[in-house]
């Protein structure tokens, strides 16, 4: 069985790494990725830039850390939602390990790959 997943969906790039310094620091857990979500159109609207902090641990630890980002997170710039996932199958775990941050680098997976 996979370790749990938590996911916590938050506005804006300083408040995802406030997050994920809380989660890191509540609990016995590990950050898999922290991902963006910057929409095609965004150029041309006004839109803040969508981050997501994705977390890997035993399931009581990866809900005190999820806890601990949203109430972190919601003292920056606040919260989309959040979720945790307590027996996620390979293919949700593969799916959380993915990331968009430095897509534009060489080597790393394509743009909407």
């Amino acid at each position: 069985m996979n370790d749990a997943i938590g996911i916590v969906e938050m506005f804006g790039f300083v408040t995802a790494i406030t997050a994920a310094d809380a989660a890191a620091k509540a609990a016995d857990v590990k950050i898999i990725a922290i991902d963006s979500n910057k929409p095609a159109n965004a150029e041309s609207v006004e839109v803040p830039l969508i981050m997501a902090i994705k977390i890997q641990g035993e399931v009581s630890a990866v809900k005190a850390a999820v806890d601990a980002a949203v109430e972190a997170a919601d003292t920056v710039s606040g919260v989309i939602c959040s979720h945790v996932i307590s027996g996620p199958t390979d293919d949700a775990v593969k799916m959380a390990e993915r990331i968009s941050v430095g897509r534009d680098i060489v080597g790393h997976i394509p743009m909407n790959a």
